[in-house]
């Protein structure tokens, strides 16, 4: 998918995968959009135009996280998810706002590289297939006199027969020898303090450079070679610098960066003053980031401008007027979740392409065990999800998850005892796994 894709066939595909929550869709598919024509504008009044920042509002488990994944694999973009309780105001122990930037386009380098390895695959198999000729055929050494065009002939011939076999998978459980790099085990990532902040840095590719990579022969079968020749083959014609490049341009123009759990960083009216200093210190260290900074990264710089920054949080306790205004007035969009009844639960056990229900068929197909879940009861499972959210707490979609365990362990267990067997699941069922521990309040706060 591309960021060409119109706002309707955003949402379009944002319902095959998410139930609901049609304002946040709407949201993130302008988003995207804009994306698209802001490179249809010409410079300079491109680079004036900045993403608008999404803040998205409501209870655990309503689809906030899964709303900004889907978001960034349709449009094949970086994409990070931070939790911001885990950074700390910049002279306290604890993470640096500016590492979100850095996984950023880690995250971008790795997306940049498989595009550019599927480029070069097709050579590196031809490569990789001579190379390992090489190594079943090896070159006849020339005589004293002249090589015979016979002998040459005689030779290609051979050599083609032995390509026609390797590609057939003849030759797959042979053993060759071949050279593979070297890994230096044990050594560890060690933390470099710079003034642009923490930036963990690999020991082992700081030696590698410096000493260059080490070889050594190692034995294994012909399949397993190829593989092996086939990577090396395509890193040696990847060029790293354009790949580096391109990262930091995909990372600036196209990165999403989302920031869950915004509502715990922020300073509650009327709350004691305890640990807000350092809350609202994140924030104001967030602030930069959001508004437009340059980061210095092991690959580059890379400016902020153009990121796409979409928060969250379940603003139970706080609200978002409790942020610092600077930050409230980064993320103009505000979108708000409603909380999932009894309709939205049925829907999300049936209707995604890749339902709950869906993948425990999936699962115990595997032991020929072929399971059905009938519409009472997935209706009974949607009342009892309900139920327990509303005793306990509401955990949202997620309590799906652990009743579907509950339900479904007694078969899972004996799976691999009743192949060929077909089991409906209905009310009946459910019902008999569930009914006592949906009814004490305390047995579902403990196993539900």
């Amino acid at each position: 998918m591309s960021q060409t894709m119109t706002p309707r066939e955003i949402i379009s595909e944002l319902d095959r995968y998410i139930v609901g929550q049609n304002d946040a869709k709407r949201a993130v598919a302008i988003a995207l959009r804009n994306r698209w024509r802001r490179q249809q504008v010409a410079s300079p009044m491109r680079e004036e135009i900045t993403p608008k920042n999404i803040l998205m509002i409501g209870p655990t488990g309503v689809g906030k996280t899964e709303i900004a994944r889907r978001l960034a694999r349709l449009a094949n973009a970086p994409f990070i998810k931070i939790e911001a309780t885990k950074f700390t105001e910049v002279g306290y122990v604890g993470r640096d706002v500016e590492t979100i930037i850095r996984d950023l386009v880690d995250t971008a380098i790795k997306i940049v590289r498989e595009e550019h390895l599927a480029k070069v695959q097709t050579k590196a198999e031809k490569v990789a297939e001579d190379r390992l000729l090489d190594i079943l055929i090896p070159h006849p050494v020339a005589p004293n006199g002249p090589h015979t065009n016979d002998a040459s002939a005689a030779s290609s011939e051979s050599r083609e027969k032995m390509r026609h076999k390797l590609r057939l998978g003849e030759l797959d459980k042979r053993q060759v020898e071949i050279e593979v790099e070297q890994a230096q085990g044990g050594m560890p990532t060690m933390q470099l303090f710079t003034g642009q902040g923490t930036e963990a840095m690999d020991l082992q590719d700081m030696l590698g450079n410096m000493m260059g990579k080490q070889n050594k022969s190692k034995r294994m079968s012909v399949s397993d070679a190829i593989k092996v020749i086939q990577q090396q083959e395509a890193d040696r014609l990847l060029d790293q610098d354009a790949i580096k490049e391109e990262a930091i341009k995909r990372a600036e123009n196209d990165g999403i960066v989302f920031l869950d759990e915004m509502d715990k960083i922020t300073h509650r009216s009327g709350a004691a003053s305890g640990g807000e200093v350092s809350r609202e210190g994140v924030q104001r260290d967030l602030l930069p980031l959001v508004e437009g900074t340059t980061v210095n990264t092991r690959y580059g710089h890379l400016k902020t401008d153009h990121i796409l920054f979409i928060a969250s949080g379940a603003f139970h306790l706080a609200k978002p007027s409790d942020l610092i205004p600077e930050l409230q007035g980064r993320f103009p969009i505000r979108v708000n979740l409603t909380a999932l009844g009894e309709d939205e639960f049925r829907r999300i056990l049936v209707e995604p392409e890749a339902s709950l229900t869906r993948q425990y068929a999936a699962l115990l197909i595997a032991e020929n065990v072929n399971i059905e879940f009938s519409e009472d009861g997935i209706a009974e499972l949607a009342r009892i999800s309900v139920t327990v959210n509303e005793k306990t707490e509401n955990i949202g979609a997620r309590r799906l998850h652990t009743l579907l365990e509950h339900v479904l362990e007694k078969i899972s267990f004996e799976a691999s005892d009743r192949s060929g067997e077909k089991i409906c699941i209905d009310a009946a069922y459910v019902r008999e796994q569930l009914g006592e521990i949906s009814q004490d309040e305390d047995l579902s706060r403990y196993i539900l």
